[in-house]
This record gives C-alpha cells, structure tokens and sequence, in this order.
C-alpha cells in the first residue's frame, strides 16, 4: 500500500531540526527500498525549511503510521502535524526514476484537498515534468480525498495548475526539492 506523509515543521524548530538532520537521515535510509518519494519543502524565500514530504510503499496502515510518527523529528517536536494518508502511484515509478533528473529546475509539491466528487484520477495530458502523482485517499483507500503532486515547472502558478482548481477546497503549493543521501 502506497501512503503519502507530510510532516509540517512548527515554526521555531529549525535549529532542532538541523541538529537532528542525521538521526532523520539514517531513519529514512532504512526505508530506502520503501521510498517513492521523498524531500523537504521551503517557505517563500526557498531556503528554510518548511516541512519533509515522504511517499513510501508499506504493507498497511499501521506500519504508516508506525513510519510516520517514529520519525526522530516527529518525536522530538519538529513538526506541528503530519499528513498522513493513503496514496497511489499514477506515474508507477519513484522519484529517482524521472527522467529530468534531481537538479535542474524549480521544484513543488502541490496538495489538492477534496471537495465533492473526485478529480484529476488520472495522468494530466502533456505534462511530462511530474516527478510524483497520485490522489489522496481515505485509509481504507475508497474515498478521494484529494491529489498529491511533486513537479517541475518554471513558477508556483504553473505548478498549481496541474489540478482543476474548481474541484477542490484548497490547493497548497510549496518549494520542493528532492531529499535523501541517493
């Protein structure tokens, strides 16, 4: 089963954050055979940290949510709350498998929280910059909650613009980058 987490950093953790950045690292490098996706987000000025998005393949919900809140920046108190939901790969592969590479061009995930009936279920036509793709689900997998993006594109517009924006209740775009030792 595919989940989609998203740890929201609270505001004054940085230097916690940092200090634990290692500890993060060697947790996340004993799911690296699990791990879809992965990277920090950034506030506005694209270099603070603003949260760690992690798209991981885990046998049910409860190793998720074992993955998610055993994290070392999660128990020390980095983060106000975690989005955790299940998620499938629409694209079938990982982020180390996009064909434009970890580097070049800006980065964003885009979080598209539900609102009536689902949207955007499939592969958007022409838009081969999607790095990650996939809907929100309930945890039993039977209800959309929303959509779930990491791409490339040249501002945060263009980003939000991968979903239909009438379909959902709020669209987030944050500054990505792909995350890990890999």
């Amino acid at each position: 089963m595919e989940f989609f987490c998203y740890h929201r950093d609270r505001p004054g953790s940085l230097a916690l954050r940092d200090e634990l950045l290692e500890e993060h690292w060697s947790y996340m490098d004993r799911y690296a055979k699990e791990l879809i996706a992965r990277g920090p987000t950034f506030t506005a000025d694209g270099t603070t940290p603003s949260g760690s998005v992690h798209i991981v393949d885990l046998p049910d919900l409860a190793a998720a949510r074992a993955f998610a809140f055993d994290e070392p920046g999660h128990r020390a108190g980095v983060y106000r709350d975690v989005l955790l939901r299940r998620w499938r790969n629409v694209l079938g592969r990982t982020m180390w498998d996009f064909p434009g590479g970890p580097t070049e061009g800006n980065r964003y995930l885009v979080l598209g929280f539900g609102s009536g009936l689902a949207a955007d279920l499939d592969v958007p036509s022409g838009t081969d910059e999607l790095i990650a793709y996939g809907p929100l689900l309930s945890d039993d997998g039977t209800i959309w909650l929303g959509t779930a993006a990491l791409l490339r594109a040249p501002d945060p517009d263009t980003a939000r613009a991968v979903l239909t924006a009438d379909r959902y209740a709020g669209i987030e775009v944050h500054d990505w980058q792909f995350g890990g030792r890999r």
